[in-house]
């Protein structure tokens, strides 16, 4: 007698699972010890205090400038990657993720150096009466260098994923290379660079090594909401507590809005059967 399988199989081992179970609560354990520490008859006074909130809008604000300088450099930079062939090609995808792997302190001294009054284009910029370290402009610079990898390396991989046949078939149309970028390669990596672009505000939003050393921690000006949680770990815990959940929660629906957007939109048979035509 045959034995009835009781759902589709999935391949995976019994002991897979235990040692994801574990790999799980090793993540969720101690987000557990925070809202366990949380001072929950103080947290709206401890969360609306004038300096948390004054960090935490810093921090929306320069994330989401930081997001959109991301897009702007980082959607050429992922096309190039992506669809362009040129000696140098690996070593400059190899200089661009760089700062994935780099500590994050690293990248605010080598920005620091770069546009610090002493540095590289720093003391051009100076001349100029222009300054930019210690600046709230600094926080975005920061959180820039540490955030486009993750969007570059989303859309190239979104790039790569969709091949060439769209863009292939609109150049025989006769639509010239912008209208086919436009027209048709961005819509179709549009989940990619939404879901590149979450990220990178994500991370933007928990930048603290290169925001410390390359912008400083000046109140109302380049103190994000990692810079006050750190302070206010040495002189008010559940303040810093408070404001940890707070950040978790943010970095929670932000993670949540990139799954989302990752998935692809399902074209319409239509569509799929025959390409439109795009006008030059």
């Amino acid at each position: 007698m045959t034995r009835r399988r009781q759902g589709p199989y999935s391949g995976i081992p019994a002991w897979v699972y235990l040692i994801a179970a574990a790999g799980a609560l090793f993540v969720l354990l101690p987000l557990v010890a925070i809202i366990a520490k949380v001072n929950w008859p103080q947290f709206l006074p401890l969360i609306t205090s004038e300096s948390s909130v004054t960090a935490l809008g810093l921090s929306l604000r320069t994330s989401a400038a930081s997001t959109a300088l991301c897009i702007i450099l980082g959607v050429p930079l992922a096309l190039v990657l992506a669809r362009g062939s040129f000696p140098g090609q690996r070593l400059l995808r190899a200089l661009v993720l760089l700062p994935l792997v780099l500590p994050p302190v690293v990248g605010g001294i080598a920005l620091l150096y770069t546009f610090g009054r002493q540095g590289l284009l720093g003391s051009t910029l100076d001349v100029l009466g222009i300054r930019i370290a210690f600046s709230t402009t600094a926080v975005i610079l920061a959180q820039t260098f540490v955030a486009l990898p993750f969007l570059v390396v989303s859309l190239e991989g979104a790039l790569r994923t969709a091949g060439y046949k769209y863009e292939a078939v609109a150049a025989t149309l006769g639509a010239r290379p912008t209208t086919v970028l436009r027209r048709v390669t961005l819509p179709l990596v549009l989940p990619g660079l939404a879901s590149g672009a979450v990220l990178s505000f994500a991370r933007s939003l928990g930048e603290f090594g290169a925001t410390l050393t390359f912008a400083g921690s000046l109140e109302g000006v380049t103190r994000t909401l990692p810079l006050e949680i750190y302070l206010q770990r040495e002189s008010d815990a559940d303040a810093a507590v408070a404001l940890s959940l707070v950040l978790v929660a943010v970095a929670a629906a932000v993670v949540g809005l990139a799954y989302g957007t990752s998935r692809p939109p399902r074209m319409p048979r239509a569509a799929q059967d025959e390409p439109e035509r795009i006008p030059a």
